[in-house]
């Protein structure tokens, strides 16, 4: 009887956009301007766009960005990255030997070039890829499909001589945002958060990361997948319509972006009388800058501003390294393997 020839190992790249080494204004003038200068994110004309970037933009936003990230920076660093690795030994552990996972950033440390080199380094020439986005958007989806495959191919984005001559073999897990099992994690995780709250909340903000309006009539999904998801939670939740409401944050520059806008629903909520808001971020699966700043702490502020009471406001932690994400990402992964 012959011995069966041993399965090649297969890669995993848990894939996301990024965030600064430091909470200084100099590392968040590097992480801006490689995030600022890609076009997924900024698609203006390269001729107006990038004197601006350089001039304006990289001048004044990094020290006060630098500042929010002092906010929320902990002994571990960058709660993104710390996080991120917790997912990366977690999925390690439930997917075995045979995988090899990995953590790549497109804009910062440990980026995509380096997690294609660890991965073909070790003799590995099938990868699967899953972006940490439930929902496609050009901005998070599309960029990451750009830098793994730029990363794999040997360019540096489409200038240049290639130069490596075989690239590996790659499978890009889909976004994942009506898929019943990941409604099921997310519904759960949030229960349990709930279920600890003293009183329940008044209303429900669903706030996803906007994009602007413009890169949805060209043909970005990402509001339709927004809206599926909303309504496939809110169901898994029972709540009724009225209860909650869909909206946007993080609007940047002058351009019309999604709408409501979180940060002006936000203190009409306050000024309605609305006691106990509580703010979910169906749109993030590891909690950042956006999610622990921006929905926490300047949302308070928000809120006082408004007349509300800050104390009273609450907001949902993401799945972050929470057990049944951990199971729900390796079983997305062996399936997305299959065959392999």
């Amino acid at each position: 009887m012959h011995n069966q020839k041993p399965k090649p190992r297969i890669g995993v790249v848990l894939a996301q956009i990024g965030t600064p080494e430091a909470p200084t204004e100099e590392a968040l003038r590097s992480y801006l301007g490689k995030f600022l200068s890609d076009e997924r994110i900024i698609d203006s004309p390269r001729w107006w766009w990038l004197p601006v970037l350089h001039g304006a933009v990289l001048r004044k936003r990094p020290a006060a960005m630098a500042r929010h990230y002092e906010d929320i920076w902990t002994r571990h660093g960058s709660p993104l990255l710390d996080f991120s690795r917790a997912q990366v030994a977690g999925v390690q552990e439930r997917l075995g030997p045979r995988y090899e996972v990995v953590l790549g950033f497109a804009y910062a440390e440990p980026s995509m070039r380096s997690a294609m080199q660890q991965l073909e380094a070790a003799g590995i020439t099938r990868i699967v890829i899953l972006p940490l986005f439930p929902q496609y958007s050009t901005t998070t989806t599309a960029a990451i499909y750009d830098e793994i495959m730029f990363c794999a191919l040997g360019r540096h984005k489409r200038r240049g001589k290639p130069v490596k001559k075989y690239s590996p073999a790659l499978r890009f897990i889909p976004p994942f945002y009506d898929d019943p099992d990941y409604i099921a994690v997310l519904a759960g995780n949030i229960r349990q958060q709930m279920e600890r709250l003293e009183h329940k909340p008044t209303r429900i903000m669903l706030s996803y990361h906007g994009i602007p309006k413009s890169y949805v009539d060209e043909g970005d999904p990402y509001p339709g997948h927004c809206t599926e998801t909303t309504r496939l939670l809110a169901s898994a939740m029972g709540w009724e319509e009225g209860y909650y409401r869909q909206t946007y944050q993080s609007r940047f520059g002058r351009a019309e972006w999604l709408q409501p806008y979180t940060q002006a629903e936000l203190p009409n909520w306050a000024r309605e009388g609305v006691e106990r808001p509580y703010i979910i971020s169906p749109g993030f699966t590891t909690d950042c800058l956006e999610t622990i700043h921006e929905l926490g702490i300047e949302a308070e502020e928000l809120v006082q501003e408004a007349g509300g009471d800050p104390s009273q406001l609450g907001r949902a932690q993401c799945l972050n390294d929470h057990p049944a994400w951990l199971d729900y990402m390796s079983t997305l992964i062996e399936k997305n393997a299959a065959g392999w």
